[in-house]
């Protein structure tokens, strides 16, 4: 079989797939990413160089090379959905199927489980997929979607336990795509069609993403009100039925959250004109978090006679969660840029994070001790990796804004978000 795209989704998908006994070439287009899982160095955090290791032994390889992909009998497309100009930027998607297509041949199946907008796999994949092979979905190849459920750091819901989402495009289609992720996973769930697996994937993430917006500005409101919301979402949580526990932060980040929403909200107004109104919302308020963190900052600093220009930030965390290294539009980043536009000196901790991951940001990364706690004017507690110690913080910052409720409970000179 042929995986395209090797990151976060794509590699943890072949190595399952080698381990369960399939023959897997690993396609990425990433030379350095291709040498190092070669060579057996994995740069996914929730892949471990000796289960990569293991792969390698059991008929898993990487490659840069398209002619590696002849004679796949099934091809799993994972590459990357961004938004370009607010749009869906369906680009790497569109790469993947023309070269898939190249090497696609009758009684082949090919799958999709890159995030996108419902109808993308019957509109957009199938007519590349004729125009460049001259197969026929349902007649020549089978073609289905399942939309990967990838929860970074997550040790408790896995690939293999966690129920996928399979659809086909048409019946015999579905039991091929089916039958597949049954040797891969424990539980799978069949959808009647493409679009409904596209839009239950975008429904998930849209979901949390207004959810989110939701305590985040309530955060906002309760500290203009004086009312503590980590304990109003304890006492809410107590409910045992109709509410779902979620809580505030500085904001979202990911693959997923400040994408996958604006997909659905786009093809709803594409095709239906009218606008998705709790997308459009949430996207405001999630974004409006990193400034208001940065305005409790400087609010913060004031009562110590300071101000952000000239005062030296350490910010706990870089990644968009906890017990990941993915940076990837983490809020985190946001504030930093924020901070230094201020005239603040930022450094940063994070334990997950190396210098590779920074990409064009500019600040120092420093240890998570004693002596990088004191010597800062204010501490943002950004990102609740169970490294960042709160009894550490709380007797060595000078100062500290705590953004995930991280120190709760724990006597610290600062405040809550």
């Amino acid at each position: 079989m042929a995986l395209i795209g090797q990151g976060y989704v794509g590699l943890p998908l072949a190595l399952r797939a080698a381990l369960v006994g399939f023959p897997v070439v690993g396609f990425d287009i990433d030379t350095e990413r291709v040498r190092a899982l070669n060579a057996g160095q994995s740069y996914v955090g929730d892949v471990s160089d000796a289960e990569l290791q293991s792969s390698l032994g059991r008929g898993y390889r990487a490659s840069c090379q398209p002619a590696d992909l002849e004679g796949f009998d099934i091809a799993i497309i994972t590459v990357p959905t961004p938004l370009l100009d607010g749009k869906p930027d369906l680009g790497f998607i569109e790469s993947a199927v023309r070269m898939v297509a190249l090497h696609a041949r009758p009684g082949c199946c090919i799958v999709l489980e890159s995030t996108t907008y419902p109808g993308t796999t019957e509109e957009f994949v199938t007519p590349i997929v004729k125009e460049v092979s001259g197969l026929v979905a349902g007649e020549d190849y089978f073609l289905g979607y399942s939309p990967e459920r990838v929860d970074p750091g997550n040790q408790h819901w896995t690939l293999v336990n966690t129920p996928k989402v399979v659809s086909g495009y048409d019946a015999a289609s579905l039991e091929v795509v089916d039958a597949f992720y049954d040797s891969i996973v424990d539980t799978t769930v069949r959808v009647d069609t493409c679009a409904e697996a596209e839009m239950a994937k975008l429904l998930e993430n849209t979901f949390r993403h207004v959810n989110i917006a939701l305590v985040n500005e309530l955060a906002v409101f309760a500290q203009g009100l004086g009312v503590d919301i980590w304990r109003v979402i304890d006492a809410a949580s107590t409910k045992p039925f109709g509410f779902m526990r979620f809580t505030p932060g500085p904001g979202v980040g990911g693959h997923c959250l400040p994408v996958d929403p604006s997909y659905l909200a786009w093809r709803i107004e594409e095709q239906l004109g009218i606008p998705f109104k709790f997308v459009s919302l949430a996207n405001e308020v999630n974004a409006s978090m990193p400034p208001y963190v940065v305005a409790r900052a400087g609010t913060l600093l004031a009562t110590q006679g300071k101000t952000l220009r000239g005062s030296r930030v350490l910010l706990l965390g870089l990644a968009f969660k906890k017990s990941t290294s993915d940076c990837r539009e983490s809020p985190s980043m946001a504030v930093a840029e924020l901070l230094a536009s201020a005239g603040a000196e930022v450094r940063a901790c994070d334990p997950y994070v190396s210098d590779v991951n920074l990409g064009e940001v500019n600040f120092d990364l420093v240890s998570f001790d004693a002596a990088s706690l004191e010597d800062s004017d204010l501490v943002l507690l950004l990102v609740d990796h169970p490294e960042f110690s709160p009894s550490l913080i709380a007797h060595h910052a000078p100062l500290v804004l705590d953004t995930k409720g991280t120190l709760r409970g724990v006597r610290f000179r600062g405040c809550l978000l």
